[in-house]
């Protein structure tokens, strides 16, 4: 943080940082200043959403936000997401960078080289001075309507980017366009990884975006077990989201107070696709399942939505029901991958009883062993 933090005010001095100010904090005038950016950014973004598509990047003090907020945030959000993906990770493309959290985030978890491209030349700009020199990390312009960077790459991330394109009603398709061009550019046993905003505008359009890829054959690497439309688009208010627990920093915590906003866990949308002709890692046998809600409520009963080969479907425990075989279903976490034995048709899903088994196969943020079949 406080390398973040002496980055930001360097930009926002124009070269020449405040002397005496706090290396590992800000002062509060700091934090009425930026925490007004951070709030404008919050809801030009999720919002009213006015900010979107604009060079909002090119603005210090917006930029300056964005890397004392968002950031910190987005670093911890694809460290967690890397963690289920293959591994090595190789050579890495993040697409859309701003000043290049998931390029800092691939290099931690193993990438060997990672390049930035984005068409703000102050993101790309700070994001440099971030690296301070290093030899893996590089930068290059890049517009939505320019050519993809060439080469070839074992991951290609596009964090909060998507959904900043385009819009309308040929929004989706344009980007599968998108999408199918970097697809084409990974190397075998690659990721393209798209991360974007836990909210049912952005989420949705994600969903949607991967069906088109999944009926065009692509495979998904995760969250997703089942192989079919996704259940989620059925009803309108529905949705599906990642959640993920985090310790926020001092300053993010101070950041978000000020703003108005709430850090206390990570929440994202996303989905990690393969290249084409590979194929979809089946999970373990038996009734395996992917937790996407958290607990739900009911009378005298745990409830969940779990999210497996057979599709989205319900899961609910009477609490006088509960036994040693089945305790974990009492702190299941969205995210987790669960086996579970012993359990009926009841409903819209399934019904456990005292004689049922809850195992946990894979923690959030862990990849299953994989086991690939024909498609």
């Amino acid at each position: 943080m406080p390398k973040l933090i002496r980055v930001a005010r360097t930009f926002l001095a124009q070269g020449r940082p405040p002397s005496g100010a706090p290396p590992d904090r800000l002062e509060p005038r700091e934090v009425a200043a930026l925490g007004a950016a951070v709030q404008k950014l919050s809801h030009g973004l999720t919002r009213e959403r006015a900010l979107v598509g604009e060079r909002y990047m090119d603005q210090p003090q917006l930029l300056a936000a964005y890397l004392l907020f968002y950031w910190p945030v987005s670093y911890a959000q694809m460290r967690r997401l890397l963690g289920e993906l293959p591994a090595p990770l190789g050579p890495a493309l993040d697409l859309g960078s701003g000043p290049a959290p998931a390029s800092f985030a691939a290099l931690d978890a193993g990438a060997s080289r990672v390049l930035a491209a984005d068409r703000s030349a102050s993101a790309l700009k700070l994001a440099s001075q971030l690296a301070a020199g290093s030899k893996s990390f590089n930068t290059q312009r890049w517009t939505p309507d320019g050519p993809l960077p060439d080469g070839q790459f074992a991951l290609i991330m596009a964090q909060h980017l998507l959904n900043e394109l385009w819009e309308g009603a040929s929004a989706i398709a344009q980007r599968a366009v998108l999408c199918r061009k970097l697809l084409g550019k990974l190397s075998p046993g690659g990721t393209l990884l798209l991360v974007e905003p836990a909210l049912r505008d952005t989420s949705r359009p994600l969903l949607e975006l991967r069906d088109i890829l999944v009926r065009e054959g692509f495979a998904v690497r995760a969250p997703c077990l089942y192989r079919g439309d996704c259940q989620a688009l059925h009803r309108p208010s529905d949705w599906c989201h990642a959640e993920r627990d985090w310790e926020a920093t001092p300053v993010v915590l101070e950041l978000a107070r000020a703003a108005g906003l709430h850090k206390e866990s990570l929440k994202m949308s996303y989905l990690a696709l393969a290249p084409a002709g590979e194929q979809w890692v089946v999970p373990p046998p038996g009734r395996v399942l992917r937790v996407v809600s958290e607990q739900l409520q009911g009378k005298g009963r745990l409830r969940y939505m779990g999210c497996g080969p057979d599709g989205r479907m319900g899961l609910a425990l009477q609490h006088k029901h509960l036994s040693d075989a089945n305790r974990h279903f009492e702190q299941l976490e969205r995210g987790e991958i669960i086996r579970v034995e012993g359990a009926a048709p009841k409903g819209d899903g399934l019904g456990l009883g005292e004689g049922s088994r809850v195992e946990l196969l894979a923690a959030p943020g862990e990849p299953l062993p994989p086991r690939p079949v024909d498609a």
